[in-house]
């Protein structure tokens, strides 16, 4: 078998070898997709671009190896081309019971951490929180939609609104935003991939105001707009999904790396971000007594990705306005 592979190799055959890990993952050798892995990546030495070959032996390995193999995806630097973190693709099919043993120190075991506790593992309470986030889902939190993998690559759906109203009428009035820097630098940090790595635009503006004045001060006003209260579990799943994706053509971030965005961006409209992170139970209370509206109109397009939402504290009087969109 090894082999035929050196033959594959000398020739550079793209197709042969991608045939070659299809056999070599149903046969479940795994100790040779190492091998696939590491030679494909040596190949570069000769000159043969051998990458995408291993990309997809070390993308195979970390989605269905036995956890002592899995464990040897994160041995591969080279990341940039595979469909996510490599945290997030071991968490889909390993939980933290199997894998931990192997996993050493650091970002990656901590990224893993946090990914299966939004599956629903227990972490320990010792585990180091690298993210400066609770490890743990908090109560007030929703139960995230995260994305899965295949063969073929990420499988990642826009979560559906559980807890929805009826749509009412607004129109946008003038209003001009605030200086809040921080929370649209933190939103334009978790929409990155969107708007570098694809074809998408993101924009967010604070508000002294409303639905209304927000929708205003993102360039609608005088402009209708059809809006639906969300809750607050809808709201955070959505803010916490867009941050994970990367758009339409972008690298995707992760769902852990996304849920620390989220935190981050609502610490800096909410005010409690010194210092951080802030006690889980304020930012939870907070959180829930902000109310959150998603909204449509007729310059705002529904193809593609997007994310259409008000944030409005009631008790401060000021509202967040976030808008992304990118195209299939």
């Amino acid at each position: 078998m090894a082999a035929s592979l050196d033959q594959l190799i000398q020739r550079a055959d793209l197709d042969a070898l991608v045939r070659y890990v299809d056999d070599t993952c149903s046969a479940r050798d795994w100790e040779h997709v190492v091998d696939i892995r590491n030679e494909s990546r040596s190949a570069v030495n000769t000159g043969r671009q051998l990458w995408p070959i291993a990309t997809l032996a070390n993308y195979r390995l970390a989605l269905w190896a036995p956890a002592p193999l899995a464990a040897r995806a994160l041995d591969d630097t080279a990341r940039t081309f595979m469909p996510g973190p490599v945290p997030e693709i071991l968490a889909v099919h390993h939980n933290w019971l199997d894998l931990e043993p192997y996993l050493p120190p650091g970002h990656d075991r901590s990224l893993f951490a946090y990914e299966r506790a939004l599956r629903g593992d227990v972490i320990a309470s010792d585990e180091p929180e690298l993210l400066d986030i609770p490890i743990a889902v908090q109560s007030w939190e929703p139960e995230y939609a995260c994305a899965t993998y295949n063969d073929a690559g990420v499988v990642d759906t826009p979560p559906r609104v559980s807890q929805s109203s009826e749509t009412h009428i607004v129109i946008g009035k003038d209003c001009t935003p605030i200086a809040d820097q921080d929370t649209v630098d933190a939103f334009r940090t978790m929409m990155n991939a969107w708007t570098s790595q694809s074809n998408g635009t993101a924009r967010a503006v604070v508000v002294e105001g409303d639905v209304e004045e927000a929708l205003g001060a993102l360039g609608f006003a005088g402009s209708t707009s059809q809006v639906r209260r969300l809750s607050p579990h809808d709201a955070w799943s959505q803010m916490t999904w867009a941050a994970s994706s990367g758009g339409a053509h972008g690298k995707r971030r992760g769902f852990a790396t996304a849920r620390s965005d989220t935190w981050w961006l609502f610490g800096n409209f909410a005010g409690i971000c010194e210092p951080w992170p802030p006690a889980s139970d304020e930012c939870g209370e907070i959180a829930g007594s902000c109310e959150y509206f998603d909204f449509t109109n007729d310059k705002t397009p529904t193809d593609g990705w997007g994310l259409r939402l008000v944030v409005v504290d009631p008790d401060e009087g000021r509202s967040l306005a976030l808008i992304a969109h990118d195209t299939l």
